[in-house]
């Protein structure tokens, strides 16, 4: 027993010892304490020599990696500003070269924050050893010295990258600033230059027409003879890969989307969604699929060695070209339908619907072609006057075209039918917006005509497809409108599917055709206005990523991850329930009632954890929501507790859910339907209109009547007086039979009848009172059922001669849409 108070007592020592060596940052060992405790120096610079012992742990000169690469981006800075002059003209080039920049700028940014714990670290260390003694005081320890000597050194060579640092960062400022300006100088220049047109032009443009026409033929026979030809068979195999996904999207979309963008000849008046939908579809899938031939056909070509540098340019525009006429000729099909007026968005005629399509794909057809004849220029290096010419005569023929669309009358009337003009707004529009380019390009303004022409074709179309994707998503959230789509109808009959859930689903919808249009048609729209596709790209990855507001930093796609994360941890708590309900207690015959608790507490833990998952990947500190815990809590403390109270209650309601919107709930003298549950009150509408704000916490704390909880079914009750000499037997009967009768009294379980009391006493009449018990499908049928039975009493009764007294005094029932009623 000795032995072992004694092992006990040692044992409890040395776990002592070794806490205290671990805390103090040493080694739990005797020896090595008690000759420390030799070595240790007796003044009060004890403390400070083992911290600076401490941190001289090796450590990773940080500033000599950061010099090193700090040099390497300001060597980038310099080869960028000395080439930057040769591509003052090009804009595409001057947007890469900003988007370079910006990538060496937040390099430089990161540089210098990598300095801060350092520095933090640096700092707290000096302050701990404190300065050099003064003079006449004793000196310090070597250790304590040397120490202060490095960390100083090492604090001086971190300010002196900082310094470079920042130089470099202030370079790279100014030279996105320049580059910005250079953008808008040369924006500015190409739109108003101006370029004399005469005769002299005439005769130059014809000479050099025919030599360009001549290069152009022998460029493309030099690539079929030396570069298509001996490799036929690789390109036959492009174009059969690049076929594959553009059948697959057009065979997908009309096996699973043939209702969205198919019109059925055989519905007379299809509903507006329908017609919406067909005409974004339609326009969008057609196009899609022609895209992706395209592109893939393109970039196989190029991965393979087939195409030059100057062929792939004229190709890449020929490709444009193309998918731009499509476009926009699906478009005005699908706007107009001319072949089936019931589909039509606008109020055009037939004839001149087929009028307008074919104008406005000419002028895509001339905007496109304009495209790729300034694409070729560039390519053979033509002279200026062939430039100027093709962008004159381009530009004039779409403001004819726009003319001729104004003045063109597609109006029909639907009573005479008798076509009139464009509304007089719309007609001054497009005459002004014909004028411009014509009268831009005749005065030798010829960067501003293409501009407009180009914003008139290919920016109208795609603002026009966009308009109508809004629209969509707009009429495809309205009540019950995706539940009238096939789409709906379909997922009704697969998986029972209430109009509650396709509403939900239909407001998904809108919200992801929304996000769809945008992500596709923004960029779209901003190419046409000077915006390069790798600003763009670099502008939405800091967007996505982090953009500053004030002093916080926000990132987009660390808070849809926290969404993304909360809504998976949601699930996955339900299935966990679920399973745990179903597949574990049940089989463990577990009471219902402990079932249902732990449940419950499983989904509030579960709720909870997806909850602060997703507030740590949204990048949310939780420091700062304790910080608010703490404000609110005071706030509660000085009188917000009825708030609060409200507030918690409401969240329990809206957790819990013991009622619900619609209904039919009775707390005190308040009885009504729930037409709406906030956080803080519940609007409950009594049956004669009334609108009562209930607080939340009086429905948390007081007994709380719900009728229709957990479903609709119900009893109601009616009582009759009957006069004491009647067969008793047969008035049971007789209730009993005109109680199965009553049209929606249910028959399982089925209506009974009582007799209650003997002695009733009605104007010194003897009565019996019979209680007629009756079950419904939805109590709140049960007025009118009782009134219809009591109808039939009445009726019955009199037909044999009985005779039903009143009572002598008014039953009062909670009932649907009145208050009381006299029962007799």
């Amino acid at each position: 027993m000795k032995k072992l108070s004694a092992f006990s007592l040692r044992f409890v020592l040395s776990l002592f010892l070794l806490f205290a060596g671990l805390t103090a940052g040493g080694i739990a060992d005797t020896g090595w304490m008690s000759a420390q405790a030799q070595t240790m120096p007796d003044s009060a610079e004890a403390p400070k020599a083992q911290e600076a012992t401490q941190s001289s742990v090796v450590q990773p000169n940080l500033a000599t990696q950061q010099k090193t690469v700090v040099e390497d981006l300001r060597k980038q800075i310099e080869e960028i500003n000395k080439a930057l002059d040769k591509s003052k003209h090009n804009d595409e080039a001057l947007a890469n070269i900003k988007v370079k920049l910006e990538a060496i700028f937040k390099k430089l940014l990161d540089a210098g924050v990598a300095f801060r714990p350092r520095l933090g670290e640096i700092n707290s260390r000096l302050e701990q050893i404190g300065p050099p003694p003064a003079e006449g005081k004793p000196a310090e320890s070597e250790i304590v010295a040397t120490e202060r000597a490095r960390l100083t050194g090492e604090k001086a060579e971190i300010n002196t990258v900082l310094g470079f640092t920042e130089d470099a960062s202030v370079q790279t400022s100014q030279l996105i600033e320049k580059i910005g300006a250079m953008r808008r100088d040369l924006f500015t220049q190409t739109l108003s230059q101006r370029v004399d047109i005469n005769t002299a032009l005439v005769t130059e443009v014809i000479n050099a027409a025919g030599y360009e026409t001549k290069t152009f033929y022998y460029l493309l026979k030099s690539w079929w003879d030396f570069t298509l030809y001996p490799n036929l068979s690789t390109l036959l195999g492009v174009l059969a890969i690049a076929v594959f996904p553009a059948l697959l999207i057009h065979l997908s979309a009309r096996r699973w989307l043939a209702d969205l963008y198919e019109r059925d000849p055989l519905e007379e008046k299809p509903s507006y969604l329908s017609r919406l939908s067909v005409a974004f579809w339609s326009t969008v899938i057609p196009s899609l699929a022609i895209v992706v031939f395209l592109g893939l056909v393109y970039g196989l070509l190029q991965r393979f060695n087939l195409l030059r540098p100057d062929v792939g340019q004229l190709l890449a525009a020929l490709f444009s070209l193309f998918c731009v006429v499509l476009f926009i000729y699906r478009l005005a099909r699908g706007v107009l339908s001319p072949d089936m007026p019931n589909w039509r968005l606008l109020p055009i005629a037939p004839k001149p619907a087929h009028i307008l399509i074919w104008l406005l794909t000419a002028a895509a057809i001339t905007q496109s072609i304009e495209y790729f004849l300034e694409i070729l220029n560039g390519v053979m290096s033509s002279p200026l006057s062939l430039t100027v010419a093709k962008s004159v005569i381009g530009t004039a023929m779409v403001g004819a075209l726009l003319l001729a669309i104004a003045f063109l009358k597609p109006i029909q009337n639907p009573k005479t039918g008798e076509l009139r003009e464009w509304p007089k707004l719309t007609k001054i529009i497009l005459i002004l917006l014909g004028l411009i380019p014509i009268c831009a390009a005749v005065l030798g303004y010829i960067g501003l005509a293409r501009f407009v022409a180009q914003q008139i074709v290919v920016t109208g179309a795609f603002i026009v497809t966009m308009y109508l994707g809004f629209l969509t998503a707009r009429a495809i959230t309205h009540e019950k409108a995706f539940a009238n789509t096939s789409l709906g109808r379909k997922l009704r009959d697969k998986f029972n599917a209430n109009d509650a859930t396709l509403d939900q689903l239909g407001l998904a919808a809108g919200i992801f055709i929304n996000l769809i249009v945008l992500l596709i048609g923004v960029p779209l729209v901003l190419m046409q206005f000077g915006f390069q596709w790798s600003e763009m790209i670099s502008g939405f990855i800091r967007l996505m990523t982090s953009f500053q507001i004030g002093s916080f930093s926000i990132s987009l796609l660390s808070i849809l991850t926290g969404i993304l994360l909360f809504i998976l941890g949601y699930f996955v708590t339900g299935l966990f329930q679920n399973w745990l309900d179903g597949s574990v207690m049940a089989r463990g015959r577990v009471d219902p009632g402990v079932r249902n608790s732990i449940k419950t507490v499983v989904g509030y833990v579960g709720l909870a954890l997806s909850g602060l998952l997703g507030i740590s990947a949204a990048g949310i500190n939780l420091s700062s929501l304790a910080l608010v815990a703490g404000g609110l809590s005071l706030g509660i403390g000085f009188g917000l507790q009825n708030i609060v109270s409200n507030f918690v209650s409401g969240l329990i309601l809206l957790a819990e859910r013991p009622l619900k919107v619609g209904d039919w709930v009775q707390t005190g003298t308040v009885s009504g339907f729930v037409k709406k549950i906030s956080v803080r009150a519940t609007e409950v509408e009594t049956f004669q209109r009334e609108t009562i704000i209930v607080p939340n916490s009086t429905l948390i704390n007081d007994n709380v009547g719900n009728w229709t909880h957990r479903n609709k079914l119900g009893r109601s009750d009616l009582q009759i007086l009957i006069g004491y000499r009647t067969d008793v037997r047969k008035i049971q009967a007789m209730l009993f039979e005109i109680a199965k009768e009553t049209p929606l009294v249910l028959k399982n379980p089925e209506p009974m009848v009582f007799l209650i009391n003997m002695t009733e006493l009605v104007s010194s009449n003897m009565m019996m009172r019979f209680e007629i018990r009756i079950f419904l499908a939805d109590i709140t049928s049960a007025l009118g059922v009782r009134n219809e039975l009591q109808f039939t009493i009445v009726e019955r009764f009199a037909e044999k001669g009985i005779s039903v007294m009143p009572l002598p005094s008014p039953i009062v029932y909670p009932e649907p849409h009145v208050n009381s009623e006299e029962e007799t």
